[in-house]
Order: C-alpha cells, then structure tokens, then sequence
C-alpha cells in the first residue's frame, strides 16, 4: 500500500477518501481536515481564547494539540471526577498534565473530591442517580463555569465523526426532537458576552485520531471509562461500524447530510433555548431558581 501524494509507503488506509496515506502526508491530512471544520461551520480565529475539554484520551489531546500546532489560544481543562476504578481519574489527569508540560500550554484543573467532598460515583450512589447523569450535569457546570470566569470565548470538545454519528442514530432511533434540533458541530453563544461551543474533530474518525496520537507521541488513556460500558452510544457505534465496513463514507454522509438539513428538526423560538433565569446559587443561567448542579450537589446560598 503506497501514499496517494507521494508513493511511499502509507501508514493508514483512509477507503471512505479512497486514500492512503504515509506518515508525514497524513499528519498534513488530519490539520487540514481540522481546519476544514473550523472555516466550514465558522467556529472561532485566531483572536478568539479556547478553552479545550481534555479528559487524558485520544480525541481531546488530538484536538489540543492539532490547535496549538494551527496557532489557535488554547488552554486546557481537566475535570478530576474522582473514579478510582484502575486509579481511572488520577491516570487521566497524568496523562493530560504531561502533554500540557510537553507542549508548554496552559490547563486548568478541576477536583470534584477536593471540592465537594466527594467523587462523582459516590454522590451518584447517594442521590440514587446513575453515574454518567451526574457526570454530564458536573462536567457542563464546570467547562461553563471556567470558560465565563476566565473569559474564554470558545469551549471545544474532541468529539469526533464517531461520536456525532452514533449520537444521531440514537436520537433518530427514538425520534428526540429537542436533540435532533441542537447536533451540529457548533454552537454560537446564547447571548453577547457569553462563549460558543465547538467540535473541530468532527472530520476525523477514532481510528484517525489513534494513529495521529501514535505518530505525535502522545499518551493517552487507552482505557474507557468505568462506566461506560453498556452503554447505548457503544451499540449505535458498532452497528455503524458495520455499515461503513460494507458502505465506506456511510458515516460521512449520514452525519453531515444531517448537519445540512438541521433545520428541518428546529422545532422553537432559538430565543427558548435561553435559559430566562440565573441560579440563586450559583449565578448561572438556569432554567429553574436553583440550577440543576447546585440542585444535584446540595449546595446553598451560605456555602457559595
């Protein structure tokens, strides 16, 4: 198997592109594909602060380092949520601190424990929730929270086609609306003042991601989280799989044909998607007089 660009031998076979590609040219590849996203969906430039969910896997620090290497203002953060199953958490915030040292970039680091006095699966166990609900309400509070303290103008996520993919055909499955209405890879902010939200891996694949990791030298968590399995996402991911192993650019084309008929599932006002109140807590937008972190966390006026 030789590159497409330069007849040496490749190093990954792309058949959804009907490419090969070696080393140096797919390194080349998986810029441009990032920078496609970002000039495509107008996602931020190089004025704009962005603050990069890491988790220590391979999308994240792909996306991370890819932004930095573009030019971009990017720092990180890291959410420690306390799972000490195969010291899962602490492994993860290793990782990810030593490509912030390696590449000499700003991350924040957030300790869920130190914080609240308790790990993630330990409150979820006490307020009878499952784990990955809590986790999703404590990790938006917090990238929300810093991005608004610090002053970033964009938060971006290394979600990738996978990812978005799966997430689609599980919604589609069960027909989510208000889902449907708000997958696509970026998200302006809610109002003057506050941040976009950002997914510029949303061009690359898992397996896209790995080898650029392997080839960068960059650790990562090999290992999915604890509590991950089972999970929906997992089951809609292997049965696209399948498709795009008999239809290669199956995903492509059902993600982004998606994206370019969005509206047709935009079913409100966007002005409703504005939460009217601010949490009497915390001070964060809310739905309600209590938002839904403060609320799950028991927290009160007096401990703000």
């Amino acid at each position: 198997m030789k590159c497409r660009i330069c007849r040496a031998k490749a190093i990954i076979s792309l058949p959804q592109h009907n490419l090969a590609l070696c080393a140096e040219h797919f390194d080349a590849w998986m810029l441009k594909r990032v920078t496609k996203a970002i000039e495509e969906f107008g996602m931020f430039s190089k004025e704009d602060k962005i603050l990069v969910a890491v988790s220590g896997g391979k999308d994240s620090l792909a996306l991370w380092d890819i932004l930095l290497r573009l030019g971009y203002d990017s720092s990180g953060l890291y959410i420690n949520l306390g799972i000490k199953e195969g010291d899962y958490s602490d492994e993860s915030e290793r990782l990810t601190t030593a490509f912030a040292n390696r590449a000499n970039a700003e991350l924040y680091v957030v300790n869920i424990e130190q914080l609240h006095g308790m790990s993630i699966p330990d409150k979820a166990y006490t307020k009878k929730r499952k784990t990955c609900s809590l986790c999703g309400v404590t990790k938006r509070y917090y990238m929300n929270k810093i991005a608004r303290d610090m002053g970033f103008d964009v938060i971006a996520t290394g979600h990738n086609l996978d990812d978005q993919a799966a997430a689609l055909l599980g919604n589609m499955l069960f027909w989510k609306m208000d889902y449907l209405a708000k997958g696509a890879p970026y998200s302006p902010p809610m109002k003057a003042g506050e941040f976009a939200k950002a997914k510029p891996m949303v061009y690359c694949t898992e397996k896209e991601d790995t080898v650029y990791c392997l080839l960068r030298g960059i650790a990562y968590i090999e290992r999915e989280c604890p509590y991950s399995k089972g999970a929906t996402s997992l089951r809609w991911k292997r049965a696209l799989f399948e498709m795009e192993e008999s239809s290669p650019g199956a995903k492509q084309a059902f993600y982004f044909g998606y994206v370019k008929n969005i509206d047709l599932f935009a079913g409100k006002d966007e002005k409703e998607d504005v939460p009217p109140l601010t949490c009497r807590v915390c001070g964060t937008p809310s739905w309600n007089e209590v938002c839904s972190f403060c609320s799950t966390w028991d927290l009160h006026v007096d401990e703000i």
